[in-house]
């Protein structure tokens, strides 16, 4: 066999290098692809199909009084909206036109009414006027547009958590935690202890990190809640970038799987008014949450929650391995912990999706908490005194995802669920209201359909955006019963529809056994021919945070998957099993197994869609994805060799050995080690059946990822060299970990596949729509 022979080659603006194996005698009958081709295709990104969506989804800004506002786009712009829940009246927001004059008269520079300089406003209290940020400046108009003045924009505290009643700012400096009174603009120190990789309030997972304190303000806003966190013995990761001359080191504390000493944080409650730092009477605790890998999801230190008084906080201890839970509640003021229920498995602990469900009700003296101990999950009722079980609240078929609403009064749980409407995708969101007393659910979204719900925060009202993947969005606003108050919104896709756009076709197919049902979307040209056959490129995320389809509200694009198929392919999302939003069986069908990465049921699904569909080459497959989705295609690559021809794997995290703790701990369970050297992370590291490749592969990667080092790339290539293995890398200089859609990258992508897997030549193209690539992402 001939050996590859290397060439570097200089690479556009991205700046990335590819270093691309050939080997000789290895040409095949090309067809032909186009720049047309191209240029249908990238009509299809989401950067030239979603200006081309109007009207909807409404995403509300709730006000006082059951009031909110929301800004729409339609053909010519946008406009803002105030609507009254209780008068059920939709109206203006102000009077655009007299807005606009008034702007361009005060900031110098023409300003349309449908073009206004904003798309976020805040309304005065008696709502008759309303300001917002421009450069640099502070901007207030009143709603009839008779006149804008400009102030010096406050000056903000950066990086800062603001107290309920908006007068402390509270933010790190030194490794401590300090305030600024927002009226005086005085700052009081919190902590005098705090050192470096032992400082108060701070934000590190190793895979992320902010400069923003992790705390929560107790009600009162007198008290905060917040933590000591140790990471003094943590090991350390580092990243050097690419410049001419001397690179700088980046090197900060990174845990992996297997560590002895990994992130722990010490709990305590901090009076401001002394201050006062009050050190609750327990162990360090493990730097862990019930429903992300980090104590902080979604911006949010999810697992605290303050008595209405401040004077109590809850808060759940999560074990290392997520295995273990502890509800426990603390007294501010002495620190003294009271052990309130337990929960273990044997598999890993959850408590919801996307927000934690347990809730903490000193008022009534009980705990709602989350469980999927009997498979699906559920909420249960619980004696805060002694953690004893009063009864379930929720049962039957489906999940609880998110408890939005607990109406103590009323003793009323309002939660989305998903799963429980018979005879509908069980991914589809709906929103039920329940007796805390186990009286059966209502269901208040009765349509066949995905349904996105803000809900006012007196309870009284919610608007539902509903919608299907293949179905545009509709927006009305409704009340505590379900009933429609007012209609908002229906999406206007007719711009969309005249490009030759058409929707993704859902599709339903068995898992790896044959027996359950798998869910999906998969995309054809739009100038689709049955007579045809088109090779299949499976687009994957294999979890088990979340799935290849992500969410099933409609989208005008997801990703690049209908770019692709304009090329001649068929594109697929199959989520498979050990993705969430199903049953605890399903989403734990993979535990302890990662290098599963719901491979079986992918090709069991593209197999049963060739069988059904005659114009599916399977003989053709191809796939990729980022990150969980670059690890799972490299895997797809070695471990079935025979069936994936062709794969992009990006960002790939393909050893959780060199990833950070709390992921694969909680997925693959503590590393051990066993006596014959082998250990039980071996089934998930791709470098170790990296040999078994046979088809055509493409690695890329940051350099400066600091989320999936790109050490973790370099252990396949290593792997392949060491294998004798034809492939082709591309490292990004000084990127991070999302370089997924650049343009470069998106543009090499396609090629890939249209060489290797629709076997014709590329034509020269760049990206011609896309924002640009950035210099540099640290």
């Amino acid at each position: 066999m001939a050996l590859p022979s290397y060439r570097p080659t200089q690479l556009l603006a991205a700046g990335a290098i590819i270093f691309a194996a050939t080997v000789p005698g290895s040409a095949q009958a090309r067809a032909t692809v186009t720049v047309a081709d191209y240029e249908r295709a990238e009509k299809f990104m989401n950067y030239n199909t979603t200006p081309l969506v109007s009207n909807g989804p409404v995403r509300a800004t709730w006000l006082p009084g059951d009031r909110f506002w929301y800004r729409n786009t339609n053909a010519t712009g946008s406009e803002f909206f105030l609507v009254d829940a209780v008068k059920a009246t939709k109206a203006p927001a102000f009077n655009h036109a007299a807005v606009a004059a008034a702007l361009t008269t005060a900031m110098g520079k023409p300003a349309a009414a449908t073009q206004l300089p904003f798309t976020q406003i805040t309304f005065a209290a008696d709502s008759l006027s309303f300001w917002f940020d421009n450069a640099g400046k502070r901007w207030t108009c009143d709603v009839q547009g008779k006149q804008c003045a400009s102030a010096d924009r406050p000056a903000p505290v950066p990086n800062s958590e603001l107290s309920p009643d908006g007068k402390y700012a509270a933010y790190i400096k030194d490794w401590n935690l300090w305030v600024r009174d927002m009226t005086t603009g005085t700052d009081t120190q919190l902590t005098t202890d705090g050192v470096k990789d032992y400082g108060y309030a701070t934000d590190n997972a190793g895979w992320i990190s902010s400069d923003r304190p992790v705390l929560k303000w107790s009600p009162d806003s007198k008290k905060i809640a917040t933590f000591q966190q140790d990471q003094r013995k943590a090991g350390e990761m580092y990243l050097v970038n690419t410049t001419a001359g001397h690179p700088t080191l980046r090197a900060w504390r990174y845990p992996l799987p297997g560590d002895e000493f990994v992130t722990m944080i010490e709990r305590v409650v901090i009076d401001v008014d002394g201050p006062k730092v009050t050190r609750l009477k327990m162990d360090q605790d493990q730097h862990r949450s019930t429903l992300c890998d980090d104590v902080k999801c979604g911006g949010d230190w999810v697992d605290v929650q303050w008595s209405p008084d401040g004077s109590q906080v809850a808060f759940v201890s999560t074990s290392r391995n997520h295995q273990q839970a502890n509800l426990r509640v603390a007294d501010a003021g002495t620190g003294a912990i009271r052990e309130v229920l337990e929960e273990k498995g044997e598999t890993f602990l959850e408590s919801g999706n996307g927000r934690v469900n347990w809730k903490y009700l000193p008022g009534s003296n009980e705990a709602i908490w989350f469980s999927q101990k009997e498979n699906w999950g559920q909420l249960y009722l619980h004696d805060l005194q002694t953690g004893k079980l009063k009864h379930p609240i929720t049962s039957g078929e489906g999940n609880v995802t998110q408890l939005l609403r607990v109406d103590e009064p009323t003793r009323t749980v309002y939660f989305q669920g998903v799963g429980k409407e018979a005879g509908r995708d069980p991914y589809f969101r709906h929103f039920y209201r329940e007796s805390m007393d186990g009286k059966p659910a209502q269901l208040l979204t009765p349509e066949d359909a995905d349904h996105d719900i803000s809900l006012a925060p007196s309870g009284k009202y919610f608007v539902d955006n509903y919608s299907k993947p293949d179905t545009p969005s509709t927006s009305v606003l409704r009340d505590q019963t379900g009933k429609v108050v007012l209609p908002l919104e229906k999406m206007d896709i007719s711009r969309l529809l005249a490009t030759g756009w058409k929707p993704p076709m859902p599709i339903t197919v068995k898992d790896r056994g044959g027996v359950g049902d798998l869910y999906g979307l998969m995309y054809r040209p739009t100038s689709f021919d049955p007579s045809k056959k088109y090779p299949i490129i499976n687009n994957i995320y294999p979890g088990p945070q979340t799935g290849s389809v992500g969410s099933r509200q409609f989208s005008a694009a997801r990703s690049d998957t209908q770019a692709i198929a304009e090329l001649g392919f068929v594109v697929v999302q199959i989520d498979g099993m050990g993705t969430p939003w199903r049953s605890k069986r399903f989403h734990a069908a993979y535990y302890g197994n990662m290098g599963d990465n719901t491979l079986p049921d992918q090709v069991a699904g593209m197999k049963e869609l060739a069988s059904r569909y005659p114009w599916i080459d399977i003989d053709r497959a191809g796939i990729y994805g980022h990150s969980g989705g670059g690890f799972a295609t490299a895997a797809a690559m070695f471990r079935y060799p025979d069936f994936f021809k062709v794969g992009v794997s990006q960002a790939g995290n393909h050893d959780n050995r060199v990833y950070e703790d709390d992921w694969a701990e909680k997925w693959q369970g503590l590393l051990e080690k066993k006596s014959d050297g082998t250990t039980n992370y071996d089934n998930q590291a791709n470098q170790l059946v990296a040999h078994q490749l046979k088809g055509k592969l493409l690695l890329a990667h940051g350099s400066m990822d600091s989320n999936v080092p790109f050490y973790s790339t370099l252990l396949v290539v290593d792997a392949l060299i060491k294998a004798n293995k034809d492939f082709d890398l591309i490292i990004f200089p000084n990127r991070g970990h999302g370089f997924g859609g650049e343009p470069y990258m998106v543009r090499r992508r396609w090629d890939y596949f249209v060489r290797h897997l629709l076997g014709a030549e590329p034509p020269p193209y760049e990206l011609k729509g896309a924002p640009p690539a950035p210099t540099s992402t640290q």
